[in-house]
């Protein structure tokens, strides 16, 4: 039976002053998978990203998000959606209480302090740092709350951007334990990455692009998942490609 996809990106070509960044790309992702973008710098990611969430224009190609035309109504598409960002962005003077509350009345969410609460506490962030200010926390606490804001505007899909880079080994083994719980709920993420080991640890589909198109597709497979050594030899291809 066919994966219902939740992204479609379909011969997406993108071009910066002439010079062509996305080539005829293709990418889906299905509901309840997640998906690890790999490339080098310079291969293609960020604009994949700001492509989904309707900041570039494809000078040919089409682009959905749950079956919405992002180029015909970028606003639908990023409503029903979560973007976290390397760096989140949240206000560091407020609490994560205070943070929820302001983010999601800002995005027309109807969520009460029932919702904020089940959120929080289904991310893992300790009760006790919900009302300390976020100038207190660390990158995966931070991470926490962007993912706990998802929650509770029930939305069906992630885009994260290098969600491990600067976490200890702890604090990743507890975010990929949180996206296997995500993806368990029905939740589609596409995470792009520099995190090879990571990627291999969570995906259930790994996407090496290079020069702006995915240049081959693994899928997760058996006990091991994937072979790591193939996929760093994969990895170094494309980056010296790149």
């Amino acid at each position: 039976m066919t994966i219902e996809s939740v992204i479609e990106l379909n011969g997406v070509s993108v071009a910066y002053k002439n010079a062509t960044v996305l080539q005829q790309l293709n990418l889906r992702v299905g509901r309840g998978e997640i998906y690890a973008l790999l490339g080098g710098n310079g291969a293609g990611k960020s604009t994949t990203i700001n492509t989904l969430l309707g900041f570039v224009t494809p000078v040919s190609g089409s682009v959905r998000v749950c079956g919405i035309d992002v180029g015909a109504d970028p606003l639908a598409a990023r409503a029903a959606l979560a973007y976290v960002p390397e760096n989140v962005a949240l206000y560091e003077h407020l609490s994560a209480l205070e943070n929820m509350v302001y983010f999601l009345r800002l995005a027309g969410s109807t969520a009460g302090e029932a919702e904020i609460a089940a959120a929080l506490n289904a991310v893992g962030l300790a009760e006790q740092a919900w009302t300390r200010r976020l100038g207190g926390y660390s990158k995966g606490m931070r991470q926490k709350v962007a993912i706990a804001l998802a929650l509770a505007r029930s939305v069906p899909l992630l885009l994260l951007d290098e969600p491990t880079t600067g976490l200890d080994p702890q604090a990743t083994s507890e975010f990929n334990a949180l996206l296997h719980s995500l993806r368990g709920q029905g939740v589609s993420i596409l995470m792009v990455t520099h995190d090879l080991l990571g990627a291999a640890d969570v995906a259930d589909r790994i996407g090496f692009l290079d020069s702006g198109r995915i240049v081959e597709e693994l899928a997760a497979g058996g006990a091991g998942r994937f072979d790591v050594g193939q996929l760093y030899r994969r990895y170094a291809g494309a980056g010296r490609a790149a």
